[in-house]
């Protein structure tokens, strides 16, 4: 039973792995054990990634490029990674782009091209490694949903928010249909995290009391704070939980 979170010898896709989040629940892959893998656009990035990984775990770490938004960018992810490890154990779509504006002026290219990465990505993704899964008979997905899937939020998240609502119908509908081939589907919907991106909030006192203010446990979310759950789901500790989304949030939808 100790050993119900290893993830030893386990191959682990993360796509998205260069990003803040991706990163950590790729690091903390690792640390359990399983070969990571990390995906997005930029090479160099993932690069720095995957040998960080290795330095500190020791598991065995491959970069490889995708274009979520392209089908045949994915495939070719897909066929790479079972060529050179044979099968894909664990998959987690931790993508995900943001671009604020108001809501009556919202550009449409805009809005489809949030909609392309963070919906039509997380779905090309589930259906081209779901078909390695179903061959396997077991899979464990983790798709990156929000506590703005299920909670209204202005400022221009307008098409955010949508998104995020998308992929946790998405993951509850896929629970459902690859049941059959033991595959499970489930979500992590954190608050704010503090990445790259969003460090000139924490670096606002009075922006980051504002974010704090909703949360009952007073504390901005990190990256690293992703982690346990990843790990939870992508692990035989969970084998009986699927559709699911799990909010580390701070105790934020609670209230």
């Amino acid at each position: 039973m100790q050993d119900m979170f290893r993830l030893d010898n386990q191959v682990a896709v993360v796509v998205g792995g260069a990003g803040g989040i991706g990163e950590a629940i790729a690091m903390g892959l690792g640390q359990y054990g399983a070969k990571v893998i990390v995906a997005s656009r930029s090479m160099e990035a993932l690069k720095k990634v995957a040998d960080r990984i290795a330095k500190e775990t020791g598991v065995e770490t491959k970069a490889i490029t995708v274009d979520v938004t392209s089908e045949e960018s994915m495939e070719k992810l897909v066929k790479s990674i079972v060529d050179q490890f044979g099968t894909v154990d664990i998959l987690v779509n931790a993508m995900g782009l943001n671009i604020k504006r108001d809501a009556l002026e919202y550009p449409m290219e805009d809005w489809e091209r949030i909609f392309d990465v963070n919906v039509k990505g997380t779905m090309v993704a589930c259906k081209h490694f779901g078909r390695v899964m179903k061959k396997n008979m077991q899979g464990k997905i983790i798709n990156l949903s929000s506590v703005r899937g299920i909670r209204g939020y202005g400022g221009g998240n307008s098409a955010y928010c949508g998104t995020k609502g998308a992929v946790e119908l998405v993951t509850k509908a896929l629970a459902i249909e690859l049941a059959p081939y033991k595959i499970r589907v489930n979500a992590v919907g954190p608050a704010l995290v503090i990445t790259p991106g969003t460090i000139h909030i924490k670096e606002n006192p009075e922006l980051a009391q504002k974010y704090r203010s909703v949360i009952p446990l007073d504390k901005l979310g990190a990256p690293e704070d992703m982690i346990g759950a990843s790990v939870f789901l992508a692990s035989e500790a969970s084998s009986f939980v699927t559709g699911q989304t799990i909010y580390v949030d701070g105790g934020l939808t609670a209230s």
